[in-house]
């Protein structure tokens, strides 16, 4: 059992270094033991993620059963029924060891089988209902295994602070998305700077274009500042880690003005020598020190 459990952590692990680049190098900066439960949570979050995009060949009917399938196995394995999966060992081991909030897990797969069905979003206030499960949740899972001095204060800075993460990636990723069938930039906006569904299947950067994308990420910026009180909050030897993940996201957006905020030519990505930089800065930083983007 143990065996099989250490085999469940390391498929957590390898899915991080795989696919979440950026937060896999914040999170070699905690201590060890708190490591595999953040690989834990990334492993349930990216194979859900996985069933929802990555087998986009198939119909919409197909993938949310498999999704109900895979949820039905995390729920058997929640009421002590013995599972076979790769991954929900390690997912279930971390919840019982820090009394996670069933919730937000409810919450999370909700808003993955959303992402079956749903390509548009009409209001921001819609966009951050879908997002209230697949991004604040995150923030509220992860503080417990983070810690905090004060958990009730630090609660909607992490909260923020996955918002913050998500938003940054959907102005990213606006091409990306586009080709899975997908606008996450809400219709309300793209109507206030005279653009379509349509001017962004063109992959143009066009000046209305730019000039969405630039409010798009002033927007984002709004939410980094509504997460920075949180981070002093965390345990001392938890605070590198989340202060080189917001700066090396925040950084993204950096990267996107530094294109003139065109999102189709090239994805934005922080330079290795920055994400260095950013890390070894981070853990030098004396603990409670106030957290800001990087000039």
């Amino acid at each position: 059992m143990e065996t099989d459990l250490a085999a469940a952590y390391e498929r957590c692990r390898e899915l991080h270094r795989e696919h979440g680049r950026t937060y896999y190098l914040a999170t070699r900066l905690l201590p060890a033991w708190k490591r595999r439960h953040v690989h834990a949570l990334y492993g349930f979050t990216r194979y859900a993620d996985e069933i929802v995009d990555r087998t986009e060949s198939r119909p919409p009917a197909e993938r949310a059963t498999e999704l109900t399938a895979w949820s039905d196995r995390f729920l058997a394995g929640l009421r002590g029924e013995p599972t076979d999966d790769q991954l929900l060992p390690a997912v279930l081991h971390t919840i019982a060891v820090f009394d996670l909030d069933l919730e937000d897990f409810e919450k999370f797969l909700r808003s993955m089988t959303m992402d079956i069905t749903v390509t548009s979003y009409r209001t921001y206030d819609d966009l951050l209902d879908y997002m209230d499960g697949s991004a604040a949740v995150i923030g509220t899972m992860m503080l417990p295994i983070l810690g905090s001095s004060d958990p009730a204060a630090a609660r909607e800075p992490a909260r923020q602070l996955g918002l913050a993460f998500q938003l940054t990636n959907f102005i990213r990723d606006v091409a990306e998305d586009l080709e899975r069938g997908r606008v996450y930039l809400p219709e309300e906006h793209l109507a206030e700077h005279g653009v379509t569904r349509e001017t962004l299947e063109r992959g143009v950067a066009t000046p209305a274009v730019k000039a969405l994308i630039k409010s798009e990420v002033a927007r984002a910026r709004e939410h980094y500042a509504l997460a920075a009180p949180g981070i002093p909050l965390l345990e001392p030897a938890s605070q590198a880690c989340m202060r080189t993940a917001f700066q090396l996201y925040g950084g993204i957006l950096d990267e996107i003005e530094a294109l003139d905020h065109d999102v189709f030519g090239r994805r934005a990505t922080v330079p290795n020598r920055r994400r260095a930089a950013v890390a070894v800065r981070s853990l030098l930083t004396r603990p409670g020190t106030p957290v800001q983007l990087a000039a």
